[in-house]
């Protein structure tokens, strides 16, 4: 595929994202879709509470359509469908989230046993319609090791993926610019390999995706005028699942999305010691606000996570290209 292609599909994505995004803006604004802050939110971010939110969406829907309308032809390569339909498939569960946050108005959104069934469920139905597409082995980087793993071995462990992806980058979201950054330059390597393994479509849709979220920062940076939401922050990590699992890059997937992996285990490692020693051992989690509490302004804060991210997919990115 010429390189002229990407350049579009990026461009593309782009130019519509600037055009409809403030449309859209002043559409949930008039439809009072905000964001609704918890009762534990820190004080500087409780004046967020009448931003708009669902703005994953677009970067949701325009990269499929643009796609679409560069290459219609590409829907028959069941890579691409894949990694789609993951995209697809996990923003229904984000939207269904934001939905009910603003139908009940409180932050609390779908029960976690919902969603979580519902992760479950799509997870697995990917694997059973694309189980002929996906390696279902784990290669050990630096070496020609490969193991393989039984069906019964490998679902369970593309379910956890899912989930955990999902539920890591959505941790991530809760500053301006920050899970939509992170995401960007987490997405890169994952372009490389979809690039040197020969995936061209694959390689196209992402390119498609890379625009769609460099327009949508330009309008969530500080100040942000609209949030991505569960639609857009659950969306993304199920990508990242499915491109680590059909790349067979999982262990690479560890170091590129190591920023999400952090942020979910400050969270979990908070909760725990809560619940087991009623002892925090962070001062706030998501950790990124624990920086605020310190002291730091959010810009500073979001491009200290940036550098941080950009370490670890340069990391990532090695260990990727290594592994055979």
């Amino acid at each position: 595929m010429n390189t002229i292609v990407y350049v579009i599909g990026f461009i593309l994505n782009v130019a519509v994202m600037l055009y409809v995004m403030p449309k859209f803006i002043k559409k949930l604004k008039s439809l009072n879709i905000n964001q609704v802050t918890s009762e534990y939110a820190l004080e500087d971010f409780k004046q967020k509470e009448k931003t708009p939110i669902m703005g994953g969406l677009l970067f949701v829907v325009i990269p499929i359509i643009t796609f679409i309308l560069i290459d219609i032809n590409a829907l028959s390569d069941r890579k691409l469908l894949f990694v789609m339909f993951s995209y697809v498939l996990y923003c229904l569960v984000g939207f269904l989230d934001d939905y009910t946050i603003v139908v009940k108005h409180n932050n609390e959104g779908l029960s976690q046993k919902s969603r979580l069934i519902m992760e479950l469920v799509f997870a697995a139905g990917l694997f059973f319609v694309f189980q002929d597409i996906i390696p279902q082995c784990v290669t050990i980087p630096f070496t020609t090791i490969g193991v393989q793993l039984p069906w019964f071995v490998f679902v369970p462990f593309m379910v956890l993926l899912y989930m955990a992806e999902a539920n890591a980058v959505n941790f991530t979201d809760g500053m301006d610019g920050l899970c939509a950054g992170v995401s960007f330059i987490a997405l890169i390597p994952m372009l490389v390999f979809t690039l040197i393994a020969k995936e061209y479509h694959v390689s196209l849709f992402i390119c498609c995706i890379l625009g769609g979220l460099t327009g949508y920062l330009k309008f969530n940076f500080h100040p942000a005028k609209i949030f991505m939401g569960d639609s857009g922050s659950v969306a993304l990590g199920a990508l990242f699942a499915a491109l680590g699992l059909m790349m067979d890059k999982t262990i690479a997937l560890f170091f590129i999305g190591g920023t999400f992996v952090v942020e979910m285990f400050c969270v979990v490692l908070q909760q725990l010691s809560v619940r087991l020693f009623h002892k925090r051992v962070f001062s706030y989690t998501p950790i990124h606000y624990a920086y605020v509490i310190k002291g730091y302004k959010e810009k500073n804060i979001v491009i200290g996570f940036y550098l941080f991210t950009l370490v670890l997919a340069l990391i990532g990115l090695f260990i990727g290209l290594n592994t055979l």
